[in-house]
């Protein structure tokens, strides 16, 4: 597979009142077309930071990022505007890019058909549940036809069972479609259960502590698979250890 993401020593210093304040140090690590790669670490580090900085809406200090291709990015809340239909909302990507042509529509009209949203598109958001709309924002995005998906806590703002429901839709959509993805998210589990490979953090400033390549070696792999098979215990301990080192050496 052909890398088509990579940070390369970026470092990122913030001024405080008080002097400079590192968040990030030295992070590498490479996204190959077509996997899904998460990273955690202990709250605060710096995650949204990084990803804010691969997408370009924040500014690095020193150091370098290459992507090859379109990103596309998924927040935690949907942003979808109420005042829109799902078919509108879907559209205001390609109609931000001036990019409303014909084949676009006829595009966005086959993404509601395959995912199940059809007949939902004369709908207004307010009256889908919290699992569509996060499938709508998801559709919308795709529209604009991203090889990378940045998805920022994009399901944490869900109850436990919709998030389950969600990240089983989503992960089948993104491998349905082959989309690349790089997912920041505080749910260890989430993480081993979508992810080829996981990125662990420190504390800040951040650090790549260590890569974890996630296989389960079924055919089919869903997330859902994933937390029923025995690896997935053994891959949340040595996760979560790692992380309760952080939070002890900062106490």
């Amino acid at each position: 597979m052909k890398k088509i993401l990579e940070v390369k020593d970026i470092c990122k210093t913030y001024q405080a009142e008080n002097g400079e304040i590192q968040a990030l140090k030295d992070i590498s690590f490479e996204v190959k077309d077509g996997e899904f790669i998460s990273i955690i670490g202990p709250s605060g580090c710096g995650k949204s930071t990084l990803l804010s900085i691969i997408s370009g809406l924040e500014g690095k200090t020193s150091g370098e990022t290459y992507i090859d291709g379109k990103l596309g990015y998924m927040l935690q809340k949907d942003n979808l505007l109420e005042w829109r239909t799902i078919y509108k909302n879907v559209l205001l990507g390609l109609e931000i890019q001036k990019n409303c042509t014909q084949e676009n529509k006829e595009y966005v009209i086959d993404l509601l058909k395959k995912y199940g949203l059809y007949e939902f598109k004369d709908k207004y958001p307010m009256q889908l549940s919290g699992g569509m709309r996060q499938r709508v924002a998801l559709i919308r995005t795709l529209a604009i036809r991203p090889n990378i998906l940045l998805l920022d806590e994009a399901f944490s703002a869900l109850d436990y069972q919709t998030r389950l429901m969600v990240t089983e839709d989503i992960y089948k959509i993104l491998k349905n479609e082959n989309i690349t993805a790089l997912m920041v998210t505080h749910d260890i589990s989430e993480a081993i259960s979508m992810s080829d490979r996981v990125v662990v953090l420190s504390k800040r400033p951040a650090t790549v502590k260590k890569i974890y390549n996630i296989d389960f070696e079924m055919e089919n792999r869903t997330p859902l698979n994933c937390r029923e098979k025995p690896e997935f215990s053994k891959y949340f301990n040595i996760m979560w250890k790692e992380l309760e080192e952080h939070e002890e050496k900062e106490g």
